[in-house]
């Protein structure tokens, strides 16, 4: 029951523009399945979808992106940067670790559109409401990571 539900959670999110979890909740339920709030934020947190900036300017549940096979952040940086660049305001790095601040709201999407860039250098990010704390292993890579985020994404 499970895997149908969460595989109907991914049809409904890439098939329609859902923007709360009252909305998605609703659908479900619609579609057959009795769910409880605690349930889909359970599935959403499972199977990683996050909320993005759609063209209208309104935050939606996006499907969950595909790792890169290559291992080197490619496909995953174009991911982040047609979804989530819109989000990022500033990024700046301290020591072995880099901030980013984003838009009220959008660092926890950011950050894991981050952490799916499956980059050797990256340990993880701790994200709040519009600030992103990123640690990587030396100075040096945030240094280089930090330029990348910058080249990469054209952010201040």
């Amino acid at each position: 029951m499970k895997k149908k539900r969460q595989a109907k959670l991914v049809e409904l999110i890439t098939r329609y523009e859902i923007n709360t979890q009252d909305e998605l909740i609703a659908l479900l339920r619609e579609n057959g399945f009795d769910v409880t709030q605690a349930t889909v934020s359970r599935d959403i947190r499972e199977l990683n979808i996050f909320k993005m900036i759609g063209e209208d300017g309104s935050y939606r549940y996006s499907p969950p992106q595909r790792q890169s096979d290559k291992g080197d952040g490619v496909k995953s940086m174009s991911n982040l940067q047609s979804t989530l660049v819109k989000a990022i305001l500033k990024v700046d790095c301290a020591g072995n670790l880099v901030v980013v601040k984003t838009e009220s709201g959008l660092a926890q999407a950011v950050a894991v559109g981050i952490d799916r860039l499956d980059m050797p250098q990256l340990l993880g990010c701790v994200a709040g409401d519009d600030t992103i704390l990123i640690a990587v292993r030396t100075v040096e890579d945030a240094v280089s990571f930090s330029q990348t985020i910058h080249e990469k994404l054209r952010v201040g």
